[in-house]
Parts: C-alpha cells; structure tokens; sequence
C-alpha cells in the first residue's frame, strides 16, 4: 500500500509540473501576442532559454536555498519513493521559472538579452528561494514569529506572493530602470501607441495559462491524500470574476478581457485552500478591475511602460491576494479559517519590501557595470538577439 501511495503522489505532482510547464507556452504566446512584430522571435526565445537557465541553476543552487537539501547524491538514492523528492523538484523549479518569465514580459522589447540572463541567474539561484524557503519551509524563524505574535502563520497555497508579488515586485525597478520604449512617451506629451501585434496570439496565451493554472493550484497540495476540489472550484470562480470586471471596466477591450482571467487567479493562489467559492469570486473581480484601473495609470499617467503590465497583474493583483486570503478565508464569511489579516499583511509586506530591495541592487549593478539597454539601433530593428539577425538574413540557407 506505501508503495501504491508513493507511485500514486509521485504521478500527481508530476502532472502538476507537465501543467505548469505548459503554462511556459502561455507566457510566451502573451508576450508573442502583446509586442510589436519585430520582437517576436526575442520573445519566444526569451521564454525558452529563461527556462533552461532557470531550471540548472534551481537545480544546483536555489532548491537547496529554499529546502536545505540538493541533489549531489547518486542516483538510486534519488529514485527512492518512486523519485518523489526529484518530480517535487521539477514542480517547485516551474513556479521558480515563474518570475523571470514574469519579468520578461515588463522589461520587452528594449532589453539586452544576456543581461538579462544573468539576472535570471540570480533571481531563481537567490533572491526568490530566499523568501521560498521563509515562507514554506520556516527558515529563519519567521513564520513562528508571526504565529507567536499574530496567532497564526502567513499562508500562501499556491503563491500569490511567494511568486506572483514577488515576481512583479522585482520586473517593476527593473522596467523603470530601464526606461520607456523609445519614442513611447514623446516631448510633446503625446503618447505613441504600441498595440498588441495578434490578439489571436494573446488570446491562445492567456488560454494556456488558464489551463494549466488548475495545475499550478490543485497540485499545490503536493500529496493525492491533500488534494481539494475546493482550490479547483475557487480558481475557476476567481477566474471568470476576473474575466467580467475587466470586461466591465476595460469597456470591452479584448487585451483587458484577456488577462482579466490571469489577474483573477493570480490573486486566488494564496487562500484558494480556505475561501469559500462566492469569496473567490468576488476576490477575483476586484483583481480584474485593479488590473484594469492600475494598468491605466501606470501607462497613462505615471508613464511607466512595463510592456504587458506584470506589475499591476501579478505584482498588485498578487499582493491583493496575499492580503485577501486573511479576509475571505474568515469563517464568518464562509472560509476555513486558520489564517488572520495581521499574518497576511506582515507576511506580504515581507515578501514585497524584499522583491523591490533585490530588485534594485541586481538591475542596479548589471546597469552600472554591464548595461541593461539595447542601443537605440537595435532596439528599432528588434533585433536584440544574435538568432534574431540570423535567422532573418535572406543569405542563410535555410535549416527545413
């Protein structure tokens, strides 16, 4: 029966990890959809190579930073429990590979690449398994001061701050430490506009992610004997609330529509395991109008271009779940319980103060000493990768 038990938990969260790989496809073809056609190759490779960089260094480094443990033992120790502990790597690696992905979509189009590799490095080696293993694995004492202190500990299911806030958190100094796309904001105060190249494409993106977000959810609960339809019904009551408020307060515009649904789960995440569906709900409809409102703003009148609006959709809608979650999971509005508004806060401020400080210092340094910016020749051509000049040169013989 243990080893029937094993197999079975092994092949659970290993689904989990083919779902939210496949959310991959779906932050590409969102960023495919949302830049200008020039950009698209750098996009689609942008993803791939992240991933791949992503998945080394949380292998050798950033896994043990979160968990206290690594893999440089052989390999039948590693297929013990029907190599449970190795698919649980390969699911905690998808969330990690979450936030560069993340980043890529606000700092588009303008970005040198290699830098940008280095960053990513950086971020899934340290910064996020820092605050990782803090929140999901106790280190350093803090989640027992929340409980001693507030009487409960932060709670994030499926991490709503863990990798959303902390994702947008970290793409927003780096956005504005860049700079606006050229000719974006022009002296006249005029505003150029740049739509998205394909809906079609955006559309087939924000699908894909809703998709394997069920994934990224239910399998949150890591073990068979854990999982809960309930996570499964609050993220699909979160996601169509986020769909109808960007609807409404986006007056139709099918970009807002489309990622109404992503700001609706990713505000989900942290309290999908206590709310009650109706809660969900209605978390998910403020975060599709918050995305609306702040991606306005932040384009519009603080003049900030972060290209597909990570920092309002995963950044704010990620600190509004973590917030929620001590709201909504109250019994006395339906939920479970086990989690208060003073634990949520403290626990999120934590997980924002350290995403933005990071931030700073990483994108500070590759900027000084490296350079974070396209020259303004390659940033009209799009051509920011070596691929890109490549493989549209009409002198290359073709590969097919």
């Amino acid at each position: 029966m243990d080893a029937l038990k094993q197999g079975a938990d092994a092949l659970f969260i290993l689904l989990g990890a083919i779902m939210v790989l496949a959310m991959h496809a779906g932050f590409a073809f969102l960023e495919l959809g949302t830049v200008r056609q020039k950009n698209q190759v750098n996009a689609l490779v942008k993803i791939l190579v992240d991933f791949s960089i992503s998945t080394v260094v949380y292998f050798l480094v950033g896994y043990a930073v979160a968990y206290g443990t690594g893999f440089f033992v052989n390999a039948t120790e590693l297929s013990q429990h029907n190599g449970y502990d190795l698919v649980k790597f390969f699911f905690l690696l998808t969330f990690a590979a979450a936030i560069p992905a993340i980043v890529s979509g606000g700092i588009a189009e303008r970005a040198r690449f290699y830098p940008q590799l280095l960053a990513t490095a950086v971020i899934v080696g340290f910064i996020y398994p820092f605050f990782e293993g803090v929140a999901w694995n106790q280190h350093f004492g803090f989640q027992a001061w929340l409980k001693a202190t507030t009487g409960d500990e932060f709670h994030d299911f499926a991490g709503s701050v863990v990798v959303h806030a902390v994702g947008g958190w970290i793409a927003l100094p780096a956005v504005m430490l860049l700079g606006a796309r050229s000719n974006r904001y022009r002296k006249d105060g005029a505003i150029s506009a740049h739509p998205p190249s394909s809906i079609p494409f955006l559309a087939l993106g924000a699908w894909v992610l809703c998709v394997g977000w069920f994934g990224f959810n239910v399998m949150s609960a890591q073990t068979l004997d854990k999982m809960s339809g309930l996570v499964a019904v609050n993220s699909l009551m979160a996601m169509v609330g986020g769909t109808l408020t960007a609807l409404w307060v986006g007056k139709n515009d099918p970009g807002f529509v489309h990622n109404g649904p992503l700001a609706g789960l990713v505000a989900v995440c942290a309290g999908s395991d206590v709310m009650h569906p109706l809660g969900a709900l209605v978390v998910g409809a403020i975060a599709g109008a918050l995305f609306v409102y702040m991606f306005t703003l932040t384009q519009n009148r603080w003049k900030i271009d972060d290209v597909l609006g990570v920092w309002p959709l995963h950044g704010l809608c990620g600190t509004w779940g973590g917030l929620a979650a001590g709201v909504f999971g109250q019994p006395f509005l339906g939920g479970v319980g086990g989690v208060n508004f003073a634990a949520q806060a403290l626990g999120t401020l934590f997980g924002v103060v350290w995403a933005v400080l990071s931030s700073l210092v990483l994108y500070g340094l590759i900027r000084h000493f490296i350079g974070l910016r396209l020259s303004q020749e390659e940033e009209f051509e799009g051509a920011d990768l070596s691929i890109h000049k490549i493989s549209s040169s009409p002198d290359r013989e073709s590969s097919w």
